[in-house]
């Protein structure tokens, strides 16, 4: 059963997964179910029970209305939210990057482009256990007109999108600069960390959320229980790492993967002890891919409808100033899938 484990934990849907199918036929990519649609992060993990979840204790990177800020101070204010202002989103960042200068460089002008490298520089040399190195890559929306777009993906794998209309390249880089400086900043305050103390407050107002009692919350099989077993596992991360983790499993939700590891009888703590230690590669998305080239097969205009839904979503979390990783991921995995989709379809075409 050890070696076939890893197999039932693959994310491809797969087909024949029900009680007369076999083990391997289970675990090929085409896809015979549909997906759940999407839900917030603790909310995914009842995918594999049908016990009511709790919700996310907190929205991480958006700005509590009205909320004016400056270095080290108001910071656990922020993270409730969405702006409900784009002014108070701008000011609000432009008044964490005045102080980010002011803390580091002196009082001027701040290169928010290098303040943003030195920053994760800075926590690679003081011993952040950065895998991949503590280079920041951006990427700009090809465009040949304004208003520019640009992205920018953090070590630990966070991803940020310029939040202003931006004439320039040059701009869109600086805006999105300056929105990961702010989270990247924010995220090192004590207040952002998973303690003991903030997992009794989350858990207790997800019991209080869905009306349940203090044994759901000890009990790994129900919907709290396995959000507090989320949130011990990653005691003392803070709320971007954790964030980062949390990507995975709502990728795996959206994409219909959770619910067809269930049904290969695939446990609840087994699936969460595999994902919560293994990253996002181009393996997960090809896999993932393949599911919805699948569907487009069975219902043709699927990854189009999907898609469109997926850019406007990154689009408005994006002009929030939101971490937009799983956004930006599914719109990836679903242009993948438009060139699988692509090559299978050229390979089908009849010669003349």
């Amino acid at each position: 059963m050890e070696s076939i484990r890893p197999e039932r934990l693959q994310p491809g849907i797969g087909f024949g997964s029900g009680s007369t199918g076999t083990l391997r036929s289970s675990l090929r990519p085409g896809v015979t179910v549909q997906s759940a649609p999407l839900l917030q992060p603790p909310t995914l993990l009842s995918s594999l029970s049908g016990t009511p979840p709790p919700p996310p204790p907190l929205q991480f990177y958006g700005l509590q209305g009205g909320s004016r800020v400056g270095f080290g101070a108001g910071v656990s204010g922020f993270g409730l939210c969405n702006p409900g202002n784009p002014a108070v989103l701008k000011e609000a960042v432009e008044a964490v990057v005045r102080s980010f200068a002011k803390h580091t460089q002196g009082y001027g002008r701040v290169n928010v482009v290098e303040a943003l490298q030195e920053f994760w520089q800075m926590k690679l040399t003081r011993g952040a256990d950065l895998r991949n190195g503590a280079l920041v890559v951006y990427e700009m929306v090809p465009s040949n007109n304004p208003p520019y777009i640009c992205y920018v993906s953090l070590p630990g794998g966070s991803c940020f999108g310029s939040f202003q209309f931006c004439p320039t390249k040059a701009e869109a880089r600086r805006s999105t600069a300056k929105i990961a400086l702010m989270n990247s900043v924010f995220n090192e305050h004590p207040s952002r960390r998973i303690t003991d103390e903030f997992i009794e407050k989350s858990v207790c107002e997800a019991l209080s959320s869905f009306n349940g009692n203090s044994e759901e919350a000890d009990n790994p099989n129900t919907g709290i229980g396995a959000f507090r077993f989320m949130l011990e596992s990653n005691k003392g991360k803070s709320m971007l790492e954790f964030q980062e983790l949390m990507t995975v499993f709502q990728l795996l939700h959206w994409n219909g993967s959770l619910k067809a590891m269930r049904e290969r009888q695939c446990s609840r703590q087994e699936v969460l002890a595999h994902y919560s230690h293994r990253a996002l590669d181009d393996e997960m998305r090809t896999q993932m891919a393949a599911d919805w080239v699948n569907r487009e097969q069975g219902v043709a205009g699927t990854i189009a409808q999907e898609l469109a839904s997926t850019e406007q979503e990154l689009e408005d979390a994006r002009l929030a100033g939101r971490e937009l990783r799983f956004h930006k991921e599914k719109k990836d995995i679903l242009m993948i899938a438009v060139g699988q989709l692509d090559t299978v379809n050229n390979t089908t075409l009849p010669s003349h």
